[in-house]
């Protein structure tokens, strides 16, 4: 059939506040042009992120209950690690209070002033920590990757040519460790393939550096390999997160994504000499070794997540419920990243809005067109995000993430509808400029206002 059905009934509800276009208009302008500085209240649909906006399921919210809470050694944490070492492998896995704290704790152990760390995409918070810690963050993706409308079905993968170059021009001694981001956030939600993984795992093998997953969306990742790898269709999406796992020497795991919790992270090493380094900085900055800044109640959602996220009716409806929003985005002449990705769609800014150059903020301009007519908070991935680093992004997008199990399709038609009706006045679009911005992470924080014609 074609109808696409969620495979959940809904238990509990929120009421949306509705808010009027004049309304919005007065607090777009208090949020200083930028989305993250305004009140979730006053936001009828979110997308800005995808992460920790998910919906708990009944048994989440049960094993919150029958949560232990000691100090040392829960029960909690005993049922998470034993969930987590059976999907992935790994006997050193470390909880973290999100996934930025495993990348912190990661490059603070691993990264010294001078080394480079190349990745199919970096995202912001894995630059921004490799950056914190003396490093340059390089970017490798394939070259469809770089190009919004190429169809290839694995784009997020990394170069594997770009990657020996990159150890020719750098030295092994100042590469610590090769990261892939899986799928690949900033280059679209792209996933990699595993015949790319392995590749890049025979490249460090020669290089004897190890190679990490930034493993966020595993399982997203899995249900396209799945569906787009001949060789492992017949396998379960268990089965090719596993296959995932076994060829890298550890990740970073924000939960808050493919953990369907609303807070959690994983960092997780094979070596024993750099997992007892991590452990150090973890007790240090996040708390005793089974409890990694977490409650016990987190610990035992996450254990519960993990699980849920390999149901493929559920994988098969989030895909395609995405999928669904870019078609229809599509056919109404906008243009986006293709293939869709797993967890969001990417609506190409530059296309949107042609008149509006990068360094006047093309994506942000339609984060806030898309707030102002319709009450949606989206999110830009270009030069307001990355920009302020000296990196210079190819391309310039709006990230519309769609959070877990939480809007249903008539939600979905409502943010169709209005997508559409902004492109048809793009024209009308403004451009922006920075008035104030910290050095780093500026996107969150920075305040805008529109050039005047």
């Amino acid at each position: 059939m074609k109808t696409i059905i969620e495979p959940f009934r809904i238990k509990v509800v929120e009421p949306i506040r509705m808010t009027t276009p004049e309304y919005r208009e007065s607090v777009l302008r208090e949020a200083g042009f930028n989305v993250f500085l305004i009140n979730a209240r006053d936001v009828l649909i979110d997308l800005l992120t995808d992460s920790g906006t998910g919906a708990m399921s009944s048994e989440q919210w049960a094993g919150i209950m029958r949560a232990d809470e000691s100090y040392a050694g829960a029960e909690s944490f005993h049922r998470f690690y034993d969930r987590v070492a059976g999907l992935t492998g790994f006997e050193h896995i470390l909880p973290t209070h999100q996934g930025r704290a495993s990348e912190r704790i990661l490059f603070e152990v691993m990264v010294r002033k001078g080394m480079v760390v190349p990745n199919n995409n970096h995202f912001d918070t894995t630059r921004a920590n490799i950056e914190h810690s003396g490093g340059e963050a390089v970017d490798l993706v394939v070259e469809e990757g770089r190009i919004a409308t190429s169809r290839k079905p694995f784009k997020g993968n990394l170069s594997v040519e770009r990657l020996e170059r990159c150890f020719a021009e750098v030295g092994a001694d100042r590469i610590p460790l090769v990261m892939i981001t899986v799928t690949n956030n900033s280059g679209g939600g792209q996933p990699v393939s595993l015949e790319n993984i392995r590749a890049v795992r025979a490249v460090c093998d020669k290089h004897d550096t190890p190679l990490f997953l930034d493993a966020c969306r595993f399982a997203e990742n899995a249900y396209m390999i799945k569906q787009r790898e001949p060789d492992w269709s017949d396998h379960s999406v268990g089965e090719i997160a596993r296959a995932m796992f076994d060829l890298a020497d550890g990740a970073t795991i924000s939960a808050k994504k493919d953990g369907l919790v609303n807070i959690g992270g994983v960092l997780l090493f094979r070596n024993d000499e750099l997992a007892k380094q991590a452990r150090n900085v973890l007790i240090l900055t996040e708390g005793f070794p089974t409890y990694g800044g977490l409650a016990g109640r987190d610990l035992e959602a996450m254990a519960q997540g993990f699980e849920e996220v390999l149901h493929e009716d559920y994988l098969h409806y989030r895909l395609r419920s995405v999928e669904y929003l870019g078609t229809r985005l599509r056919d109404g002449g906008v243009a986006i990243v293709e293939p869709p990705g797993g967890h969001a769609i990417y609506i190409d800014a530059k296309s949107f809005c042609p008149h509006i150059p990068p360094e006047q903020f093309p994506g942000q301009a339609v984060v806030c067109a898309l707030y102002r007519h319709a009450g949606i908070r989206a999110v830009e991935i270009g030069h307001l995000m990355f920009g302020g680093s000296g990196h210079t992004p190819d391309m310039e997008l709006v990230r519309l993430a769609i959070p877990r199990r939480v809007y249903t399709q008539s939600h979905v038609d409502y943010v169709i509808e209005a997508v559409l009706e902004v492109h048809a006045m793009r024209d009308t679009i403004r451009p922006l400029m920075i008035t104030e911005a910290p050095p780093q992470l500026r996107h969150f924080t920075a305040r805008l206002r529109e050039i005047d014609d």
